[in-house]
Order: structure tokens, then sequence, then C-alpha cells
């Protein structure tokens, strides 16, 4: 054979080696970014019979118990509504700090409010605070400042990024850390679904400025909020942060019954869902759900069909068209038919995005926090929430969500049943993608 014949199909044997190896590859990359997104979702549990009310002793033992951790007395749990409440508490109890804050979130984007959690929380780390905090990679990365991560670790901040993306760690890129929580000297805490950014300041004025609910907490429980943060720092660190400076003395602050309530993936992923069911079993009078992210399973639509049934009042409130991820807003749409047949009322929040995640049972049981009632948060994500059994804190909740719904467009079942085709159809094809959504 001529040496040039030879020379050229040398040639094209590399190139389809080559080839072969980058197909290869990337192959296997898909491969395990598959295996990664379409995860076995763990058992769900199964429908849960009506067997004690919320207000029980019982109840309480059951979610200390099963759940855990245990539900302690003596705190004192604040309502924040929207940034003009909750930022310039967070600020200042920041800047009150004399020992410790440890600070979680999943979004920190760039903006005024960013900068303005970076100076008090520099502030603090220079004056001798132990300050920690720890961001979502994936919530923040893009949208993140850099010259503000830099400006808190210059100052002696402890700025830790939550699983950023790397080749040997690529198969729990999926599994994100959604918890937002705030712990200074131990003795303060926050958590419910704020985010670090511009979009949450004002009172949810406009379509510019999202309606949100946090929640300031004194009282032993705080400590249990300590350790939420510290699962996900002990993991990322491989360092325990312990000590009173982290752990003080309990100190009663109020008459609230409450408990911070955490899940993550793996072992735990199904506690956040079994925690609701457990809770929607309990209603005798009303259920109260105001969510983000609505979107339930055929396990929790069926009890909640099932409390219609023994005559307990259901009302939900979701985003209404201002929303920042559609797919969601059409998957939820699309497991409304039995709610609405069986007399729940939905509501559609209209002035901005509706980001609240709270739940109300007989006006006396009330979880706050990070939680979406959705697979994602219930399967993948790292989420806290906090707990509170105490009719007068449940019957202010109460009074917030009437002032929400005022401010939404109820949809019946009528409205619902003769939607457009195209409607459904979308509906159904958004439906495929929720477990991650």
């Amino acid at each position: 054979m001529p040496t040039k014949s030879r020379g050229a199909l040398s040639n094209l044997a590399r190139v389809r080696i080559m080839w072969g190896g980058g197909a290869a590859a990337l192959t296997a990359v898909l491969i395990l970014l598959w295996s990664n997104l379409s995860s076995p979702a763990p058992p769900v549990p199964p429908a849960i019979a009506h067997s004690y009310a919320a207000g029980d002793s019982q109840f309480i033992r059951v979610m200390s118990s099963l759940l855990g951790p245990p539900m302690v007395g003596g705190n004192r749990v604040r309502t924040l509504l929207n940034g003009d409440q909750s930022f310039p508490a967070m600020l200042a109890a920041i800047r009150s700090a004399r020992r410790s804050v440890d600070f979680e979130s999943y979004i920190y984007w760039s903006g005024q409010v960013g900068r303005d959690f970076a100076d008090a929380l520099s502030e603090r780390a220079r004056a001798g605070v132990a300050t920690h905090v720890l961001i979502d990679w994936a919530g923040s990365w893009v949208k993140s400042d850099r010259t503000v991560l830099d400006q808190m670790r210059a100052a002696g901040v402890e700025v830790v990024m939550y699983r950023p993306l790397r080749w040997y760690d690529v198969d729990r890129i999926n599994n994100r850390t959604h918890r937002k929580l705030l712990i200074v000297d131990g003795r303060i805490g926050f958590t419910g679904g704020l985010g670090i950014a511009d979009q949450w300041l004002g009172h949810a004025q406009d379509k510019d400025h999202w309606r949100d609910t946090q929640f300031q907490v004194e009282g032993p429980v705080v400590a249990q909020l300590q350790a939420a943060f510290l699962d996900n720092w002990i993991e990322t660190e491989g360092r325990v942060l312990e000590g009173e400076s982290y752990f003080p003395p309990p100190v009663s602050a109020g008459s609230e019954l409450a408990q911070a309530f955490r899940s993550s993936p793996g072992e735990g992923s199904a506690s956040m869902r079994l925690m609701y069911l457990l809770a929607i079993a309990s209603a005798t009078r009303s259920i109260r759900i105001a969510n983000a992210y609505f979107v339930p399973d055929s396990v929790a639509v069926a009890m909640l069909v099932a409390a219609r049934r023994r005559n307990v009042e259901v009302e939900i409130i979701v985003p209404g068209p201002i929303l920042d991820a559609q797919l969601v807003r059409r998957a939820s749409r699309a497991m409304w038919g039995p709610l609405l047949e069986a007399g729940a009322r939905i509501y559609e929040y209209q002035p901005t995005m509706f980001h609240v995640k709270v739940m109300v049972v007989d006006d006396t049981w009330v979880s706050v926090g990070s939680t979406n009632f959705d697979d994602r948060s219930f399967r993948l994500n790292d989420e806290a929430n906090l707990n509170v059994v105490d009719p007068t804190f449940a019957r202010e909740q109460v009074r917030v969500f009437d002032d929400d719904r005022g401010r939404s467009r109820q949809i019946t079942f009528e409205a619902w049943r003769h939607r457009p085709l195209w409607e459904r159809l979308r509906e159904r094809w958004a439906l495929a993608f929720r477990s991650q959504i």
C-alpha cells in the first residue's frame, strides 16, 4: 500500500479514536447527570388516617418522637412581613453580635441588600466576632457579586460555597441547601423565605418587589436552628462549631412551644413530606397553605380531599401570573382538579411574586420556613422549618393569610375544568419535570 494511503488511514484512525474517546467521555458525563437528575424518589409515605387533632398532646408527641427534634417551650416568635420589616431586624441582630454569627442562604445576589449584609458581617468579623457564611453555589454563584464575597473574606468572615461544581462531585450537583438561617450568639434566630437580593426590598408594593415572610425567634428552640446550620457547615467544612458561643444555656423568652425541623436527601428525605402529611391528617377545622411552589403529589391531594370530606376548610394561596418559574405554575394547576371538586379554595396572588411558605392547621399549629410544597423540597433539597404550637401565633398567621387572600383571585372548579386545551397540554408536559422544579 502506498505510504500516502497508509498515512491517510493512520490519520483517519486517530480521528476515529479521538472521536470515540470524546464520545465515550461525553456519554459518561450524560449518564452521570441523568442518574443524578432522575434518581429514584424515596418511598412516599402512605396516606395517613385522621386519629387526633393538631392541638392534642398525642400530635405533639408524634411530631417530637417520630420526626424530632423534640418540641420545646419558652419561645417567642415574631412575624416579619417583607423586606421592610425583615432586613432591618436581621441587620440589627448581626450588628448586636458579641460572640458568633452563623448565616446560611440559598440566594445571595448582587445588589444593595447583599452589600448591606456584607458590610454588617464584615464589621462584626473585624470586631473579633466569629462569623460564618454558607451560600448555596447553584442558587447564588451566577448572580453573586464576587467583590462582596472578597470583602467579607478580607474582613475575616468565613465564606463557604455549598457544593460548588467539581468534576469529582458532579453526582451531587442536584442536591442543594435551600435553608435560610441566621443565628446570632446562639440566642436569636431567623428563618423563612427571604433571600438576600433586592427583589425582597420594600413591602411587595409592585411587581418588582416580592411578597414574603420571615420569622425572628428567641428561646430554647434557637439551639435547634443552630444545629440545622451546623448540619451543613460540618458537611462542607468538616469542622464543628461548638461551645457557649454557639450553644449558650437556654433562656425562656416566651410561652410558645416550638420545634426547628430539618430534612436532607437520603435517609431524612421523606421526613419533611411526612411532617406535612401528619399535619394534614390532624386537621379537624381548617388547613391554610400559602406556598410559592405548590405541586402536591397524589398522596397529598388524596389527604387534602379526605380532609374536605370530614368538613375541614381547605384554603391555598399560590403565586399568580407573576412568577419566576412558570413551569411550576403549570405543574401545580395540573393537580388542582380533585381539590377544587372537593371544595378546596385555591387563590392566585396577583400584585407580585408570592414567595411565602406557611401552613396553618386548626388555628393552632403552624409550620414556617424554607420548604416548598413540592418534590424538590421534599426529596432533593436541604430544608429547615420552624413548627410552632400556639393559638395566638397561629391566629396572627391567619390574619396575614386573610390579607394575602384579599389580594388574590379565586380559581373555581368550573374555570379550571373549562381552561383551554393548550393549557392542559402544557400542564401535563410540566408535570413530567415535577421532580426538578
